[in-house]
């Protein structure tokens, strides 16, 4: 029988918490060892300390100007960042251009993160082709990369007989695209499995090889190791022309026209230091650039089939001694090796580490209420929260970056970057939506995603889901930009919408938890199905439009038939010899508290040397949380040399720096180590997390907190404050209560 009252105070395991999701299944952290932490010299991640040059990956340093690529990747969402890394399997130069300043910027920023089954997609349709082949990849995709996958399930609730009959339709529908499971479940064992289902439910679709991901977290992981397996990432790279031109020997060629853009904030602070606004170093920089940056007079001469340096003028930093050694054969790597640590440790002992406490003392979060600074829905146009410096930004340069196929996978600008080439074939219809985002609390309520019975027009619906860090989440909605009406909503009617929807299919839980609330664009195509095609004006520039939900859960199926599309139209692919598909996490799990200490800053902060790294273990940055870097215990029985324990430290934040990826913004840390991401959202009246972790970049990056970019608004998409008032909390609990 459907409970009246509200259920007990269940507890699911959660992602972090003494154990971990790992290929779909639950993990204790007694086995952790044995397979969520590997050893880190079978992946692949960056070798040394060294940080990545501005808005490029670390590989891009050095790359010649005139260099063809074989591919050229038009945007890092999930779509794209899966193709780069399935292309990093081959040996060919490949490039990712990204808009934004982050991969995963767009709409993979903005959605519920769920690995969909497949079984409300039409028969027949690009949809049900991949949705479930890519579904079924998932628990062997996060094998290799951890990026965190639940095998959670999902229930779609009928609450009258007709909704029942809809629920054989979908069965029916999801068997005739190869889905395997299904099954309705009546009320009774409906019950036993979500108790805090509102009581008029009467049966389900359930649906067990569903998932879900954080997924951003799944973007980056796969953009990472695409970047350590060779390919090349640029951000805030807007695509604004492509040409077919012929060059002399290499045939038919694009060239692809980008505008370099970078923030008026950090121009700003380029200007005033005499620094060159692109991020780029002059010659008379030398002093003010990174750490270990060093110019010397090198001669010598390695074998044939390695690198000849003869009598050169060099500028070398960490990063540019790092790329140059991978390129020299392994029998003379020391050699060349020796020559350039020696003159990088050299300088760095001239340079003494500037005090955490300093720079937090220079930076503060933005202030302010309301709609001043507040990310607006044209943003969501141009790849979400962050982005919208890709329309006010300030143009640094134009680069012309020369490939032999394109690959245009830009979501809501899609049919744009089409027209470049002349293809006028679709058009891109975006679809907004909204989700209300609930602290950890309110997570006990659910273990599947819940949904209701499909909308014909609308889709899937609003749903109820705990996220795979035990959040609940709420939405969206499906709101068409070319509906003036729902492109137009207040803030109000949105929340109100998604709120009265939910209570609908959980009725218990609390409005007043609502911390924060974001917003997504996905793209529908004028088609109705997602493209997947060689355009008609040119076999070798692919199609990749109009991939909106279920999009992420067919994304690795839809980066292998890429290939395949590249293959047919001439590309030759030798396989990579040095492709590791092994990607250490970034987030560990947590033990507890001890070893860790928390404090004002410049209490336990350490000078950021690689010797100081026990100092940064035990530093806590971010307590809301509750995600941490690793620290070194014997009084565990594990065969390894780190553990974890709760809150953010210092070392994680560093780790996430070291990597292969440009981090210049806390957003970017926010997103990879959930920094800033806990209920106080960064309050400096808390622990001041933002300001910690903006002077942690400063300090990695070598730059002054003025060059380090912040969330760029006071307030979320929908919510009046960044940090909501018990006045606002009342009016969410009012807005929920409306039938």
């Amino acid at each position: 029988m459907a409970p009246l009252e509200p259920p007990p105070d269940r507890k699911h395991p959660q992602h972090g918490v003494k154990g971990v999701y790992y290929g779909g299944h639950w993990v204790d952290l007694e086995d952790c060892a044995n397979s969520f932490q590997p050893d880190p010299a079978k992946c692949s991640q960056c070798p040394t300390r060294s940080t990545c040059p501005r808005s490029k990956s670390r590989n891009a340093q050095g790359v010649a100007p005139h260099t063809i690529y074989d591919v050229a990747i038009i945007g890092a969402g999930c779509i794209g960042s899966a193709i780069a890394r399935e292309l990093s399997r081959y040996n060919l130069k490949t490039i990712l251009l990204e808009s934004a300043d982050d991969v995963s910027q767009g709409a993979t920023k903005g959605n519920s993160g769920i690995v969909h089954a497949g079984y409300d997609d039409k028969p027949g349709t690009n949809r049900a082709k991949f949705c479930w082949r890519g579904n079924q990849m998932f628990p062997a995709l996060d094998r290799e990369l951890r990026f965190g996958y639940q095998l959670n399930g999902s229930l779609v609730v009928a609450t009258s007989e007709k909704e029942v009959e809809m629920l054989h339709q979908l069965m029916k529908r999801g068997e005739t695209n190869g889905v395997q499971n299904l099954r309705i479940v009546q009320k009774d064992e409906l019950f036993q499995m979500e108790p805090a289902l509102h009581p008029s439910a009467i049966a389900a679709l359930h649906a067990p090889d569903a998932g879900n991901v954080i997924p951003y977290e799944y973007a980056v992981a796969l953009a990472e190791n695409a970047v350590d397996n060779g390919v090349e990432l640029r951000i805030r790279r807007e695509v604004v022309g492509i040409e077919k031109k012929n060059h002399d020997g290499n045939g038919q060629v694009f060239d692809v026209n980008v505008r370099h853009w970078e923030p008026r904030s950090y121009v700003d602070a380029r200007e005033r230091m005499g620094k060159r606004p692109d991020g780029e170093e002059s010659s008379n920089d030398v002093n003010s650039g990174g750490m270990g940056r060093l110019v010397f007079r090198v001669s010598i001469a390695i074998s044939s089939a390695s690198v000849m340096i003869k009598g050169m003028i060099m500028m070398l930093d960490d990063t540019a001694s790092d790329a140059l050694r991978l390129q020299v054969p392994s029998q003379h790597s020391w050699y060349l090796s020796a020559i350039l640590l020696f003159g990088s440790s050299t300088s760095s002992k001239s340079k003494k580490p500037v005090a955490l406490k300093d720079l937090v003392e220079q930076c503060s979060p933005p202030e302010g209420k309301g709609d001043e600074g507040k990310v607006q829905v044209t943003d969501m146009f141009t790849g979400g929260s962050g982005s919208w410096n890709a329309v006010n930004g300030v143009t640094v340069g134009h680069e012309i970056v020369k490939c032999r196929y394109v690959i245009n996978c830009t979501g809501s600008a899609s049919d744009k970057v089409a027209r470049m080439i002349g293809d006028d074939s679709f058009y891109i219809k975006p679809r907004l939506g909204d989700y209300l985002l609930l602290n950890r609390n309110q997570g006990h309520l659910t273990q599947h995603t819940i949904f209701p019975c499909p909308d014909p027009i609308l889709g899937k619906g609003v749903l109820v889901q705990t996220t795979l860090w035990g959040n609940l989440i709420l939405g969206p909605t499906a709101r068409d930009v070319d509906n003036d009406e729902a492109r137009d909503m207040s803030p109000e009617s949105v929340q109100e919408y998604i709120l009265s929807k939910c209570k609908k299919l959980c009725p218990y839980f609390d409005p007043k938890e609502v911390f924060h609330a974001f917003c997504g664009a996905r793209s529908k195509s004028s088609r109705g199905d997602w493209i997947i095609e060689p355009s008609a004006k040119d076999a070798h520039f692919i199609h990749v439009a109009g991939i909106d939900s279920p999009g992420l859960a067919g994304s690795p199926a839809i980066a292998i038939e890429v290939v395949r599309l590249l293959k047919e139209a001439g590309l030759e692919t030798p396989p990579n010899e040095r492709f590791n598909p092994n990607r250490a996490p970034i987030i560990m799990p947590k033990a507890g508290m001890k070893g860790l200490k928390m404090g004002p800053v410049g209490k336990n902060d350490s000078d950021g040397t690689d010797s100081d790294e026990a100092k940064m273990a035990s530093n806590v940055i971010c307590k809301c949380e509750k995600v941490t870097g690793t620290v070194f215990s014997k009084d565990v029985g594990f065969n390894v040399s780190f553990l974890t324990f709760d809150f953010i430290t210092e070392l994680e934040v560093v780790r996430a720096m070291r990597r292969s990826l440009p981090i210049d913004s806390t957003q970017a840390i926010r997103k990879r180590t959930r920094a800033g991401m806990g209920h106080c959202q960064g309050d400096p009246l808390n622990y001041n997390c933002e300001c910690r972790v903006k002077a942690i970049i400063a300090r990695e990056n070598n730059v002054t907190v003025d060059e380090v970019g912040s969330r760029p608004w006071p307030a979320t998409s929908t919510l009046s404050q960044r940090w909501i008032d018990d006045e606002e909390k009342m009016a969410l609990e009012k807005r929920m209560m409306v039938d």
